[in-house]
């Protein structure tokens, strides 16, 4: 029988139900929950919101599985106007953006090519307002290209960030490979539905997987990001950076929009570094369904509020 996590993973490829949800305004009311506007000056409200609190923020311009070059490079352009619209700030790295190399036509031919083409000039953008770019990882296929691309951009930027999924088998390696000086490292548990030929299954082995992912990020000389919502995996965080006598500037914790925001600014008045991961645009629905997969709580959230908003 399929998981829930994999039942919603499925619905997020079917087009009908996806016309059927984003034309809901049910819908809308949920998802303004998790993503910040469809246009950009939404999206700088709330990074001025945000920033006003004391949470750093990392901007992403929802979308991915880009089909041709056209719909790529209007990914590169939705980035630059992104970074234009960030650098009046003056918010330096309390601001960055987060990419993914899919919707800058890694999955076209010659994808690996072309998506570093595109991505190259955001990168040179965001170093120019003193800010940088984290690549996201999407899916296990697509984990030895991004790597690829994340180091040839290393050559010039190496302040550019990368994501790990502790629940591949193959992160821990990956990590160890990353946990150099200068380089920024944001651990996730992963969202996407994988099998079990590459990665853990139940939600206690990818648990395990995570600690000892961070406890080797942790103990080397980079830049931990600890991408969880997960109290028990924050605390282990804190613990580790206390452990390993690290500075308060030299890791952080990354939350996504929305979800436990109350804990974002508990974090952040002990003085811990918060990013919230602040989504936007108007192909917020692959991104949703994600969110809905990964915990219960949003679904049931979900749930409760088409029955109380209908």
């Amino acid at each position: 029988m399929l998981s829930q996590k994999a039942l919603l993973l499925g619905a997020s490829r079917r087009p009908a139900l996806r016309r059927a949800l984003v034309g809901t305004p049910v819908t809308r009311h949920v998802v303004d929950r998790f993503v910040a506007g469809e246009t950009l000056p939404e999206a700088l409200d709330v990074v001025r919101r945000l920033t006003g609190e004391g949470l750093a923020v990392t901007l992403d311009h929802l979308g991915e599985d880009v089909t041709d070059r056209a719909e790529a490079r209007r990914s590169r352009d939705a980035y630059l106007a992104a970074l234009d619209g960030l650098a009046p700030l003056g918010l330096g790295r309390a601001a960055e953006v987060s990419v993914k190399l899919s919707a800058f036509g890694q999955a076209l031919p010659g994808g690996e090519d072309v998506a570093l083409e595109l991505v190259r000039p955001v990168v040179e953008a965001a170093a120019a307002i003193g800010t940088t770019v984290t690549l996201d990882m999407e899916d296990s296929s697509t984990v030895d290209a991004t790597l690829g691309t994340l180091a040839e951009l290393r050559r010039a930027h190496p302040e550019t960030g990368a994501v790990l999924q502790a629940a591949l088998h193959r992160t821990e390696d990956d990590a160890r490979a990353l946990a150099v000086p200068g380089s920024r490292v944001r651990l996730v548990k992963g969202a996407y539905d994988e099998p079990p030929s590459v990665a853990h299954q139940g939600r206690d082995d990818v648990d395990a997987a995570y600690a000892r992912c961070l406890g080797v990020l942790m103990r080397g000389p980079g830049y931990p990001m600890v991408g969880s919502h997960d109290p028990r995996l924050v605390s282990l965080a804190q613990r580790l950076a206390a452990e390993y006598d690290r500075a308060a500037d030299s890791w952080e914790v990354q939350m996504l929009y929305g979800i436990r925001p109350a804990e974002q600014h508990r974090l952040a008045a002990e003085g811990v570094t918060v990013r919230a991961y602040v989504p936007y645009g108007v192909d917020w629905y692959g991104y949703f369904v994600r969110r809905l997969a990964e915990r219960p709580a949003n679904l049931r959230f979900f749930l409760r509020s088409l029955v109380t908003t209908s």
